[in-house]
């Protein structure tokens, strides 16, 4: 289970809405919904969490680049909502690079006469078990995303349970993310 909600700030505070990742599929996408929240280009903040295990904060201002964070790496690159945040730049890996290294190789000399079916899917569990060798346990990205905000590096690190609730209480937003929650 999972809750994600935007948190625009305009003139009069902030104001919150639920939002359905069923259709975003990309960061991009993510952020162009975010952009649609404020036609001013004010500061939008996607919140996302799940079951407690991690929550990601994706911070719009404009036409920026979104700022990204995330609590557990490992976490959320089990969550198809967490996979669109755990972009290749904030994993610090090469675009494409899907974490294989060469101790996580099949050098046996078969994989020449596999298909790529076989080597790209399969059942699926040697891909996973790949790309969370590749994913650090513990936090990833921009930790001061909400720094001017009134939110620390630290207290951010340090958050737990309903982190998204915690943010929104020290943006001074969370009667208004109630509303939506």
């Amino acid at each position: 289970m999972y809750f994600a909600a935007l948190l625009a700030r305009t003139e009069d505070g902030w104001e919150a809405s639920d939002t359905e990742l069923d259709d975003v599929e990309s960061l991009s996408d993510l952020a162009d919904l975010a952009r649609e929240a404020s036609p001013d280009e004010d500061t939008v903040l996607v919140l996302i969490e799940q079951e407690d295990a991690w929550f990601g904060v994706v911070r719009v201002d404009g036409e920026e680049d979104p700022r990204i964070y995330v609590s557990d790496a490992a976490a959320a690159a089990r969550s198809s909502y967490g996979e669109i945040l755990l972009t290749d730049e904030l994993l610090g890996r090469d675009p494409g690079d899907d974490g294989d290294d060469l101790d996580a190789l099949d050098l046996d000399g078969t994989e020449d006469g596999e298909s790529e079916d076989d080597e790209d899917g399969g059942d699926g569990a040697d891909a996973a078990a790949g790309s969370d060798e590749a994913v650090p346990h513990g936090p990833v990205g921009d930790a001061e995303v909400l720094d001017d905000l009134g939110v620390s590096e630290k207290e951010l690190r340090s958050m737990s349970g309903d982190a998204v609730g915690e943010i929104a209480e020290a943006l001074g937003a969370l009667d208004v993310l109630e509303t939506v929650r």
